[in-house]
């Protein structure tokens, strides 16, 4: 236990002594945590720009201008027929136009189909996909109230009005993200990200520091020329640390972006503890592989999106490449986002997510075993 101690002692001495470290494993993480964190505080996009070309000029029409109008999302900017409006989403001022067809309200009383035009910019995906969502509602909308006045003026009563609009009632109730943002789907995920990132990158550049100042035998020996113990004190007071900085993110971050944890915070507690360590683990045997620190903070500073693109949280699983299914397989970040996800946003627990804790568990083992491996080889290259 003395040597364990030692070794942490030793390693608070190196953080505290090396500004490079002491930034990226304590000052990083709050700091990247709250600057990205912020982007998406609203969470999701308002009164996104839609020019709306009203050849129509009826009730109907302006019924359905008032109605776009009021949405949060939609801020209608008039345009006097279609090249104009073309020519304002052409230059970025709008994000698409909105078309009401000449006669649209003679159609509809004279029970014939109407007709209007939504033509978006795809090439933003967010503002396209909330403006056609938003105006389909409204639609919808405007066209069950049209009916039912219809049906109202044939004599109907309004309960079978009501009925004769609506044959088929849907309810529709998003679970989890009811506010269907892109904010809320990400946070949870990019906060997981930066706690990871910052930890493997502080670890790993230690661990090379080690290797470039010749200091692994001197290290091995305050171990007491044991491999294990080595391992455990280093990793151990960074174990502490993260796991402040984690339960700092699910107190602090989270309820400044508004995101809840559904889930126990017990269980969130323990996979957390099996995800940090098989990050030092993982982190300490990249490290093994460098000779210079500034080489290691230069590959690993340039790891962070791709480890975000394939653990298939941007991006569904299942719709990955095989060959990147394998890669997501082999790092501990996708098995502990699968549970981590369903812990926080839906409520799940360490029994629903069984597969990927075992996943989680067999690559910190796996990595462990490699580990011992690399630091014996080291050990005896120094000695010779």
């Amino acid at each position: 236990m003395k040597d364990i101690f030692n070794i942490m002692k030793r390693e608070v001495r190196n953080i505290s002594g090396d500004s490079s470290l002491f930034l990226i494993l304590l000052i990083a993480p709050v700091l990247y945590a709250f600057m990205y964190g912020s982007i998406y505080l609203n969470k999701g996009e308002e009164k996104v720009k839609l020019a709306l070309i009203d050849d129509d000029g009826s009730a109907v029409s302006r019924l359905l201008t008032d109605q776009l109008n009021v949405t949060p999302m939609i801020e209608i900017v008039p345009a006097s027929n279609i090249s104009e409006a073309q020519e304002k989403m052409y230059h970025g001022a709008v994000e698409g136009y909105f078309y009401i067809q000449k006669d649209l309200e003679k159609y509809i009383l004279s029970q014939k189909q109407g007709n209007v035009n939504l033509v978006l910019n795809a090439s933003r995906f967010l503002p396209s996909s909330d403006l056609l969502s938003t105006v389909t509602k409204v639609c919808l909308t405007v066209g069950a109230g049209v009916r039912k006045t219809y049906f109202n003026k044939q004599g109907m009563g309004e309960d079978e009005s009501i009925k004769m609009t609506n044959p088929i009632n849907m309810d529709y109730r998003p679970l989890y993200n009811s506010g269907m943002t892109y904010g809320s789907f990400l946070l949870p995920g990019l906060l997981a990200i930066i706690l990871q990132q910052t930890l493997l990158i502080g670890v790993a550049a230690g661990f090379t520091s080690e290797r470039e100042e010749k200091k692994l035998p001197e290290l091995y020996k305050i171990s007491g020329f044991s491999i294990s113990k080595l391992i455990f004190g280093k990793g151990i007071l960074y174990l502490c640390i993260f796991m402040i900085f984690g339960t700092f993110f699910t107190i602090v971050n989270f309820s400044v972006f508004g995101v809840s944890v559904r889930g126990s915070f017990m269980d969130l507690a323990l996979i957390a503890v099996l995800f940090i360590s098989s990050i030092i683990v993982l982190g300490m045997l990249i490290g093994s592989f460098f000779r210079s620190k500034l080489f290691a903070f230069q590959v690993l500073v340039f790891s962070s999106y791709p480890i975000f693109l394939i653990t298939g949280y941007s991006m569904p699983y299942q719709s990955l490449p095989s060959a990147i299914q394998v890669m997501s397989d082999l790092i501990p970040t996708s098995p502990f986002l699968k549970i981590y996800i369903s812990m926080v946003q839906a409520g799940g627990s360490l029994r629903d997510n069984i597969d990927s804790v075992i996943h989680l568990v067999i690559l910190l083992l796996v990595l462990l075993i490699l580990l011992i491996l690399r630091l014996k080889y080291l050990i005896k290259s120094d000695k010779k």
